[in-house]
């Protein structure tokens, strides 16, 4: 999607060329489900991006939700299952762009597809932004985007956030054993595919760099099995310090993700619950 005049007025970074995906990229992709078609009845162009969204009875408010995969793999339809339970506990509409995936598109084009919907959607009334793992730094980048916009989320929801592409919090190695799916060479194999030379401290690209005040009420959602959890409690810490409203939610001995890829736990239920209850404060 090519820069439209209405964007242009957020003063984002101006796209730039990519490079085509390596063939074990390409495996993963479709290893992870990309390839799936969208079920048609969820389909929707909202601002110009071909979107998932999922609307329960009565719904209330609208999450705009960004997949995980580090910018360089999943598709929304991998997500249907976990974004209705999110649908269905929270009343609110789950919206899951579509969003382009680097190296092809690098930074900063995943941030214009979640603006080009973000602007579309917040004409309509409030927004929460969400996501998790590299779909939550997406949700941040974004609400510090509208944020120097003047428009910024009524808050953000981020489940297990990759926030710092640096990669330099102890728990990279502390946790390194138990953490069955992230580690430090995944964030480094990340930033060489979505920055493509752009710097790892960018708050855009690491929102623990972002000026607190830039940052609307967050919850953070985090397991004990986490290589992410020491950024995601120095990040609350951050805002904390900074007098900025934040909720914490800690899992003890969850790994990535948990309310997706352990759905049957107590501890996915617990979050879930969590999220419905931060998403409807939002629309009080």
């Amino acid at each position: 999607m090519a820069e439209t005049p209405d964007l242009a007025v957020w003063n984002l970074p101006p796209l730039r060329e990519g490079f085509s995906a390596p063939d074990d990229l390409l495996e993963k992709r479709a290893r992870a489900g990309g390839e799936q078609p969208a079920p048609a009845d969820l389909v929707e162009e909202i601002g110009g991006i071909r979107c998932l969204v999922l609307t329960p009875a009565n719904a209330r408010g609208r999450v705009l939700y960004f997949h995980g995969g580090g910018y360089r793999l999943g598709s929304p339809v991998a997500w249907i299952a976990y974004a209705t339970r999110l649908a269905e506990a929270s009343g609110a509409e789950i919206v899951l762009p579509f969003y382009r995936l680097s190296p092809e598109h690098p930074f900063p084009a995943a941030l214009h597809d979640a603006a080009a919907v973000y602007r579309a959607l917040v004409k309509q009334g409030p927004v929460v932004v969400a996501g998790d793992s590299a779909g939550a730094g997406l949700a941040l980048a974004l609400a510090i985007s509208a944020h120097r916009a003047g428009k910024a989320p009524a808050g953000a929801v981020l489940v297990s956030p990759m926030l710092d592409f640096t990669a330099s919090n102890e728990t990279y190695v502390i946790k390194e054993a138990c953490d069955k799916l992230f580690s430090r060479e995944a964030v480094e194999q990340c930033a060489e595919l979505y920055l493509q030379g752009v710097p790892k401290n960018e708050p855009l690209v690491s929102p623990l760099y972002a000026d607190p005040q830039e940052i609307p009420p967050v919850l953070v959602l985090i397991g004990g099995d986490e290589v992410l959890l020491g950024e995601a409690l120095e990040f609350t810490k951050m805002l904390a310090m900074a007098d900025r409203r934040v909720s914490l939610h800690f899992a003890p001995g969850m790994g990535h993700v948990w309310p997706m890829m352990a759905p049957d736990s107590r501890e996915a239920a617990d979050a879930i619950a969590a999220i419905a209850a931060f998403v409807r404060s939002q629309f009080l």
